[in-house]
């Protein structure tokens, strides 16, 4: 479903695998919207979770259910079997691969934490270890190779004994070549931009905490561009800071075309990222490209701070106090806010998606040999 990670980088890499002349299909539950051209070639029917289908929903995801006679054609029809989770799906996949003697690759998109969050469990070690562990045993360890986004994502995997050949490769994104036009400001209102999936791990709820402690929370006008199921929790919060004269501009909240968020992002004087859990977040990244400089939660599972070129970018995960102290600082610095924005873009060049699918090719093509 459209509005989740997975999601846009399965269909980015499936565009850009085919611009390139790779045959690619795939096989998931229906798009629920009949008029979307995106729709898999192989589908499945949608499994709903007893008791905990609504969160999935709101969180913009559907799971499949398994049918052996449409996965088999799948694989028969396949060179190589890429899986993108690590569920109980892919686990039977992943050994009906096996069996038929076809390689399958994993993707890691999502730490165990992105999973348990949702459901108030985050941080409850024992069961992000089971959960970890599951994959592990039931999935990425029959897969030759496992695909990486980041460095993080190994440094987990290997530390949780996973013991397949791992990749690191970036989920990339489109550079363009224009030259980035400095930002400058046309009047007090500063525009502060979060993009994501409104839900517990991307800690949206720190930003909005910033505003009590920001000395300049009265000329902020919060925008979050991304659909979630804490959304009204958000709007609840926000609307208690205008009702207090926290803040004067009144948030806005959205979700966007690929083209109308890249005017977005554009308006923005800062750029936050809170996860703390995060694969990649290549919404960072797309922020970045476009001169925006970002400000970027780090943790134990927030890979995102790997795009940050200094400590004036970065704050400790959920500290809304050190978050406030760094906008200021931002704010007050605008001249050095123009140059790190060039700089910022410069430096997003290394994530681009053609070198990641030149790798992505490589690494589909080493496992066919392996096999």
């Amino acid at each position: 479903m459209r509005g989740n990670g997975i999601c846009t980088a399965v269909l980015s890499l499936a565009r850009r695998l085919k611009l390139v002349g790779v045959q690619v299909r795939i096989m998931s539950t229906a798009n629920p919207d009949p008029s979307s051209t995106d729709q898999p070639d192989y589908p499945l029917k949608h499994f709903k979770f007893p008791i905990f289908e609504p969160i999935i929903e709101t969180n913009g995801f559907r799971y499949a259910t398994f049918d052996r006679n449409i996965a088999t054609q799948a694989i028969a029809w396949a060179d190589v079997v890429h899986l993108h989770e690590g569920f109980p799906m892919e686990a039977k996949v992943a050994r009906l691969a096996r069996e038929m003697g076809k390689p399958c690759v994993g993707t890691f998109h999502l730490f165990s934490e992105n999973v348990t969050a949702n459901l108030g469990l985050g941080k409850a070690r024992i069961i992000n270890y089971f959960v970890t562990r599951w994959w592990r045993n039931s999935v990425y360890n029959l897969c030759s190779v496992v695909h990486c986004p980041t460095e993080t994502v190994k440094k987990h995997l290997v530390k949780c004994g996973y013991r397949s050949q791992m990749r690191v490769i970036t989920n990339g994104l489109e550079i363009a070549e224009s030259e980035i036009v400095p930002y400058k400001s046309t009047n007090e209102l500063i525009v502060v931009l979060c993009i994501g999936r409104l839900s517990n791990e991307k800690s949206q709820s720190t930003l909005i905490e910033a505003m009590r402690y920001s000395k300049y929370a009265d000329r902020i006008q919060l925008h979050f561009a991304g659909k979630g199921p804490c959304q009204k929790r958000y709007e609840r919060e926000v609307k208690k800071l205008l009702k207090e004269g926290v803040i004067k501009y009144e948030p806005v909240f959205g979700f966007y075309s690929h083209d109308r968020l890249k005017e977005i992002i554009r308006t923005a004087y800062l750029y936050i990222h809170c996860a703390w859990v995060e694969v990649e977040g290549l919404s960072c990244a797309e922020a970045i490209r476009e001169g925006v400089v970002p400000i970027i939660a780090t943790g134990e599972f927030t890979a995102s701070s790997q795009f940050a070129l200094d400590s004036r970018s970065t704050f400790a995960e959920r500290d809304s106090k050190e978050l406030a102290a760094k906008i200021d600082w931002w704010i007050e610095h605008p001249e050095q806010r123009a140059e790190m924005g060039i700089k910022y873009a410069h430096s997003i060049k290394k994530y681009n998606a053609t070198d990641a699918i030149a790798q992505m090719i490589d690494m589909y093509q080493d496992s066919i040999k392996k096999c």
